[in-house]
């Protein structure tokens, strides 16, 4: 195995980073002076990726939307039983999650971390679907998907990546629609997960208490190695104007909630991506952040209430500038918004408060590497984003005044869409 030492100078950390001859990436960081241990076992496979292909000369599939969030929840069943059972023996918190561009499966324990360490190997390299138990599952995640269409919160968002978005599935539900995951069959989870979940598309991620030799000697003891298989994504242009500039629904809610979202095309280089959102997130922070002047003024004219913030959503494809919350008067905040941007693109930034922001951003990602559940986090997002855990701070340190007022140009009126979720009317 190709075993490398990462190390930054700057911080004075390390960690390792093993390149497994199935493909697979391991990324191991001991913190011996942490009592518990946090892995995951993550791939690159999300709810965006909806169309897919392994030959290059053959067709592309389409999938059925919500199939990724399908696939994990199955990878816990086995024949003998489900996965929960076997960290039950071991005492062990697992849990899995799936996101717009990833699937992870984890584990968080004190003790017993090698068989922990088993169970999580095992159950997902041991995918066991039936169509009867298919079918099981589609009345279970039918609930979920119905529980999320009466969430105003989950609404609002993917209302206005409705709007934003004509052809990316970052616009789809992550669970999908009841009609979508009846179209998924235990032949097609089969495909998926030999396509997807092939070791070289995968990362493994641990930080904590553990003995890193011990680890990679069950790892190499519990793999089962396949040939690295070529995936293939159909080409798309997803044009620069938003569907709409506006949507609104009624729902049971006692204050209107809105998402204002600006739609910005995500750099290709991972590196320049990535450094792309923390430009955003920093803009975000000297725009309307709580220490702003645009927030205070915004709370003393009743358009917003404490629960108003901001979000850099990004992922594969997609990159979107959001702010959102409640508001009585939604129309209003999204002029004076705008009216912010225009002045700061005009006056150009205070450079204490830019220093204060970048300050700020470097600060929490130094704290996070004195939590074992951020570093392994960390480390594997980063590893499938296209980069290292240590590339990411230096990304940020890099940052100038001058790289985060050019983002300004960005947020403007024509790439920008409002959601509404308003109360229902009555009478």
């Amino acid at each position: 195995m190709n075993k490398e030492i990462l190390t930054n100078e700057r911080l004075g950390e390390q960690y390792i980073r093993v390149v497994h001859p199935s493909g697979l990436t391991i990324l191991l960081c001991p913190m011996p002076d942490f009592a518990t241990t946090y892995a995951l076992f993550g791939t690159n496979y999300g709810s965006v990726d909806n169309c897919f292909k392994t030959d290059p000369q053959a067709e592309f599939t389409k999938l059925p939307d919500g199939i990724a969030h399908f696939l994990e929840h199955k990878l816990f069943e086995s024949e003998d039983g489900d996965a929960f059972s076997l960290f039950a023996e071991t005492g062990a918190s697992a849990n899995a999650y799936t996101s717009f561009d990833k699937t992870c499966y984890l584990f968080s324990c004190t003790d017993a971390f090698i068989p922990s360490l088993k169970a999580l190997l095992t159950f997902v390299q041991a995918p066991y679907f039936t169509q009867q138990t298919v079918e099981k599952e589609q009345g279970i995640i039918g609930q979920e998907i119905r529980m999320y269409e009466d969430s105003p919160g989950w609404q609002v968002t993917f209302q206005l990546l409705e709007a934003l978005y004509h052809d990316n599935p970052v616009k789809v539900d992550i669970a999908g629609t009841v009609e979508s995951i009846a179209q998924i069959d235990a032949d097609l989870l089969y495909r998926c997960y030999h396509t997807f979940y092939n070791l070289s598309n995968m990362v493994l991620s641990i930080a904590g208490k553990f003995d890193p030799d011990e680890a990679l000697a069950v790892i190499e003891e519990n793999l089962k190695p396949a040939e690295p298989k070529p995936i293939f994504f159909p080409p798309y242009t997803e044009p620069t104007e938003p569907v709409t500039s506006f949507a609104q629904r009624e729902m049971d809610v006692s204050m209107p909630l809105f998402q204002l979202g600006f739609k910005i095309p995500p750099e290709e280089e991972p590196a320049a991506f990535l450094r792309q959102q923390y430009e955003l997130e920093m803009l975000h922070e000297l725009l309307a952040g709580t220490t702003s002047s645009f927030y205070e003024e915004m709370l003393r004219r009743g358009i917003i209430n404490v629960n108003f913030c901001s979000e850099v959503f990004a992922g594969r494809g997609f990159l979107t500038s959001m702010f959102g919350g409640e508001s009585e008067d939604p129309a209003a905040l999204q002029q004076a918004l705008l009216a912010r941007i225009q002045e700061v693109r005009e006056k150009g930034l205070d450079p204490a408060d830019f220093q204060c922001a970048k300050n700020a951003m470097y600060g929490r990602m130094v704290r996070g590497l004195n939590d074992v559940e951020n570093v392994a986090t960390a480390m594997l997002n980063a590893r499938m984003s296209g980069v290292e855990l240590f590339d990411t701070v230096e990304i940020a340190a890099s940052v100038t005044l001058e790289d985060v007022e050019r983002r300004l140009c960005q947020l403007t009126p024509d790439v920008m869409a409002l959601s509404v979720i308003r109360p229902r009317s009555r009478g």
